[in-house]
């Protein structure tokens, strides 16, 4: 007779542990990965992952640091301000360019828009008649300019190309009038051709365009609003 084989053990326990109850399963430690997800936090990176560089506060343009660092303490000096707050500074600058022509050519006034967003970085505004002048063949409501209006740091950047490098490009250049304040410290100044500015492209230039330039000031006298913009850099006639 052959004996009969005995079942292993192995296979007991193989056996043993299919038929082991739910609760005890439950309870058995899961694998290391899910460990290590619970001692974690969630949404946290592994310590040993480099961490996003935070993002850099934007600077402030050259000329407001210029302002705040020398021509306040130099205005403080000449006047005898008691405030800081009370020094005069430069509250906006307007460029704007009128077109009467643009009633004959709709054309032109593409082009000027174009041109002053260039120019000031910043979208124009396109002017428009309030009356009808028969004489001019005006109606209306027609466009006939387009202007934009600066503050903060475009209007800081903006007269430092203005001061720095567009009106030295003037031929015969000898520096702006000192006449042109109003009475109340605002200064407004004109150019007959808006190619001194580095961003025109003088091949795609269809007309040349002039543009009046007011700067705004704080200041309540002609002879603050000069000091100020001498002080900021502005090249008057000597």
């Amino acid at each position: 007779m052959a004996k009969e084989k005995k079942p292993d053990e192995g296979s007991k326990s193989q056996q043993g542990s299919k038929k082991e109850p739910k609760a005890q399963q439950a309870a058995k430690p899961q694998g290391s990965k899910k460990e290590a997800a619970a001692k974690t936090p969630e949404g946290s990176k592994g310590e040993g992952e480099p961490k996003a560089p935070k993002p850099s506060k934007k600077a402030d343009a050259r000329l407001r640091h210029h302002y705040k660092d020398r021509v306040v303490p130099a205005l403080v000096k000449e006047f005898g301000y008691k405030n800081v707050m009370a020094v005069p500074r430069i509250e906006k600058v307007s460029v704007n360019i009128g077109l009467g022509e643009a009633t004959q050519n709709a054309k032109l006034m593409d082009g000027a828009v174009h041109e002053l967003g260039q120019i000031a970085g910043q979208k124009p505004v396109v002017t428009k008649a309030k009356k009808s002048i028969a004489a001019f063949k005006l109606r209306e409501g027609m466009s006939i300019g387009a202007m934009v209006t600066l503050r903060g740091d475009r209007m800081f950047e903006f007269l430092d190309r203005l001061m720095n490098v567009a009106l030295p490009r003037v031929r015969d250049f000898r520096g702006v009038s000192s006449k042109s304040f109003d009475g109340r410290g605002n200064y407004t100044l004109g150019i007959k051709d808006q190619l001194i500015f580095p961003e025109i492209d003088y091949n795609k230039v269809e007309k040349v365009k002039g543009m009046n330039i007011s700067i705004t000031t704080t200041a309540k006298t002609d002879a603050e609003g000069l000091a100020l913009l001498k002080q900021m850099g502005m090249p008057f006639r000597q």
